[in-house]
């Protein structure tokens, strides 16, 4: 690892202790200590991000009641920024700093405390000590009353779960820490023990979990040819309403929902996820790019590469499915196809570039508002298309012999095990076009950092596919707006369409529609039967408690609903292409 000021080899020696002594009013109890000091003062500092989640969450918002103490007496801990506090140790070998983390957002990248478990998001909890990153610690961990569990990748010291240590910061903040009652199975997978810890529980079938999960990593495995872990823990949180994943260098945690394991869009759903968050222990926790470690704790750490970082791992989700004989050749096609649909209906894709997507993560990704629809475009759904693209033209220029997943072997060993360090976007540039045998200067003017159309038909033609459009001969008028239930039966504005009837005559983003040519609206996807584009319709709306008529000219609904779907005759070279894509 390269070393930077902030990870500059310290001499300390760090230990903290966990208690939940008011885990019903969602607190954790931190109590940190520092020893073998020999400098006149200590700064020690709160991330304000968490790798993986590319935006500034101010984690020192939660911490509350700080105090130090040196020879069992209180030292002045002086507040200098927003997330460092400075502490006089001229002459003192070791502090004691004490503190309250308030822990109730509930999500994959965030604390959360009750008194049914404490979710441990490293990130936000510890301190560190300035220029002291590089350094070991060890975490004891008390837990609440009735908690008997402790599910980390953190390796335990002398075998007590309770008691756990990191060999530096970039450990420690990758490594949540589930804490309570959770239900934990295990299995063996790709030469590596897995842990599983299911929290919340749920109606999820343990022994059809245990032959599908390691179905998925041995086809993730084969891609990069090793699994470098010696051991790996899903955290998986099923709650009521449960979604995401945030990836980790041995661990991930999982957002489900806790009763919807038994249908199988749920349960594949939740493979998917599965599929996506543990091909990130290559693709972006070890393959990455050049910026994304050392990690800078205290300021964005900006790339334009989060097209390959999460939206190859986007399509890769859906392909390991299908490679593992978990997804039929069609369901796969059909998953692509949405992902298609989604950057082909989104106005912003005709906005953003997708190299400008990735960079502007940190102010537009995690911060939607109601018009990103139309400025931005996802790097997760577009960086999967392009994948297809590339994953394509390589197999077929290469007769079928190679394929994507060379290119992340090879970037996987050349930068990761041999380089030691991340890539540039030019490095994996040239490896696309060393594997696919072009210059790939034109494609990367057109679709990274360009706007042009994707032409689908040529790169799924390889494989004797071509896209076609459900929707090509409807000619049905619109408003150009989502909306969704409002007060009684009013439907309330969410999104209105760059472009559309509603953009350009006026309609707003939380605008209350009552009425339409004077007759009230129960129902969206009927209130314009009858209509033709081009007719005039008077729409009635509530905006600030004001009620006015808006004149809206109809324009055509240009919504697409593309399907993959086989050419007529694909000849033997398609054919090829084919059987080595979907692994037939």
């Amino acid at each position: 690892m390269k070393i930077t000021p902030g990870h500059a080899a310290g001499t300390a020696k760090i230990s903290y202790k966990v208690t939940f002594p008011e885990a019903q009013a969602h607190y954790a109890d931190v109590e940190m200590t520092v020893s073998g000091l020999k400098q006149a003062d200590l700064e020690l500092k709160m991330p304000v991000w968490t790798p993986g989640s590319y935006l500034i969450r101010e984690f020192a918002k939660n911490i509350e009641s700080l105090t130090a103490t040196a020879d069992g007496k209180a030292i002045n801990a002086l507040k200098v920024s927003k997330n460092t506090w400075k502490i006089n140790t001229s002459g003192v070998n070791t502090v004691t700093v004490k503190y309250k983390v308030y822990a109730f957002e509930v999500s994959v990248r965030t604390s959360f405390v009750d008194v049914s478990e404490g979710f441990l998001s490293t990130s936000g909890i510890f301190l560190y000590p300035k220029n002291m990153l590089d350094q070991p610690s060890i975490i004891n961990i008390t837990p609440y009353k009735g908690w008997s569990k402790v599910s980390t990748s953190l390796e335990k010291v002398n075998g007590d779960p309770f008691t756990l240590q990191s060999p530096n910061y970039d450990i420690l903040y990758d490594s949540p820490i589930e804490v309570g009652n959770q239900d934990v199975f295990s299995f063996d997978a790709a030469g590596v023990k897995y842990e599983v810890a299911m929290c919340g529980g749920g109606n999820y079938d343990k022994e059809r979990l245990k032959k599908d999960m390691p179905k998925i990593i041995e086809a993730e495995t084969a891609v990069f040819g090793e699994n470098p872990n010696k051991h790996y823990t899903f955290i998986v949180h099923n709650r009521q309403r449960g979604g995401g994943g945030l990836e980790h260098l041995s661990s991930t945690v999982l957002g489900a929902s806790r009763d919807a394991y038994s249908s199988e869009r749920g349960y594949n759903g939740f493979l998917s996820l599965v599929a996506h968050e543990h091909f990130h222990l290559w693709n972006v926790k070890r393959l990455r790019p050049i910026v994304l470690g050392p990690f800078d704790y205290e300021n964005e750490n900006y790339t334009t590469d989060l097209w390959i970082a999460e939206g190859f791992t986007a399509y890769y989700q859906n392909l390991i499915l299908r490679h593992a004989g978990i997804a039929t050749p069609e369901s796969y096609l059909a998953a692509m196809a949405g992902d298609i649909n989604t950057v082909e209906n989104q106005p912003g894709a005709k906005i953003q570039p997708l190299a400008e997507a990735s960079f502007d993560a940190w102010i537009k990704s995690y911060r939607p508002n109601e018009n990103s629809y139309n400025t931005g475009i996802s790097y997760y759904d577009k960086g999967a298309v392009i994948a297809m693209l590339l994953d394509l033209q390589i197999i077929n220029n290469t007769n079928a012999k190679q394929s994507l997943d060379d290119v992340m072997r090879y970037m996987y060993n050349t930068y990761y095990k041999q380089k030691k360090r991340g890539y540039t976007d030019a490095e994996f540039k040239q490896a696309f076009e060393k594997f696919s045998g072009q210059n790939l200067d034109e494609f990367y003017a057109k679709y990274i950092n360009g706007l042009a159309d994707i032409d689908y038909d040529k790169y799924l033609g390889y494989a004797g596919y071509k896209i076609t459009n459900a929707f090509a001969n409807v000619n049905e008028p619109t408003l150009g707006i989502y909306t969704r239930n409002g007060n009684g039966d009013n439907k309330l504005v969410t999104t209105v369409l760059r472009g559309g009837a509603g953009w350009i005559d006026g309609i707003n983003v939380n605008d209350e529609i009552t009425a339409i040519n004077g007759a009230p609206v129960s129902d969206m996807n009927t209130a314009l039967n009858g209509k033709k584009i081009g007719d005039k319709v008077t729409v009635t709306v509530i905006r600030d408690g004001i009620t006015m008529d808006i004149p809206v000219t109809l324009l055509k609904n240009n919504r697409v609903n593309y399907k993959i779907e086989e050419v007529a005759n694909p000849d033997e070279k398609q054919l090829t292409v084919r059987k080595k894509w979907l692994k037939l």
